[in-house]
């Protein structure tokens, strides 16, 4: 499983404020700076780093491999910065969900890749309905990521 496939790779962005969006048909989520109403996640990034996003469900890892394991929509990466984000659309009951969709797409991860390059690894649960949960920045992360043991 290659979490680096070009064919799942968006071209660098960097962009100082852009969107990650998941249209919910099965197709695999994307990024955007165009019609902020389709963002779930609001990426912040200042500092103009360049950012490559990476869909991952639906791409690295499609509907039909390993059923039963969760995966996250997809991740950021530059050469210091690994975010992998999972996008939602719900009113309630989402964050356990979001959480075992991450950790689960964190362990497939660390099946092929390292994160040993990455100065910034954090884990991002994103939701449209609920605007706290929509931004990705430097100052907020989950936190089970660091108790995870990969920061």
């Amino acid at each position: 499983m290659n979490f680096f496939d070009s064919t799942c790779q968006e071209s660098p962005r960097c962009d100082e404020l852009f969107g990650i969006c998941d249209d919910q048909n099965g197709k695999k989520a994307y990024t955007s700076v165009d019609d902020n109403s389709k963002w779930v996640a609001t990426v912040i990034n200042k500092k103009k780093i360049e950012l490559i996003f990476t869909a991952i469900d639906a791409c690295v890892i499609t509907g039909d491999q390993h059923p039963g394991r969760g995966r996250c929509d997809g991740m950021l990466t530059s050469h210091e910065h690994i975010f992998f984000v999972e996008l939602k659309d719900k009113a309630s009951d989402w964050i356990t969900d979001a959480i075992d969709q991450l950790e689960s797409t964190v362990q497939f991860f660390l099946e092929e890749h390292s994160l040993a390059q990455y100065r910034h690894k954090k884990a991002f649960a994103c939701n449209k309905r609920r605007p706290h949960f929509q931004e990705i920045d430097q100052e907020t992360q989950l936190k089970w990521f660091r108790s995870y043991g990969v920061d």
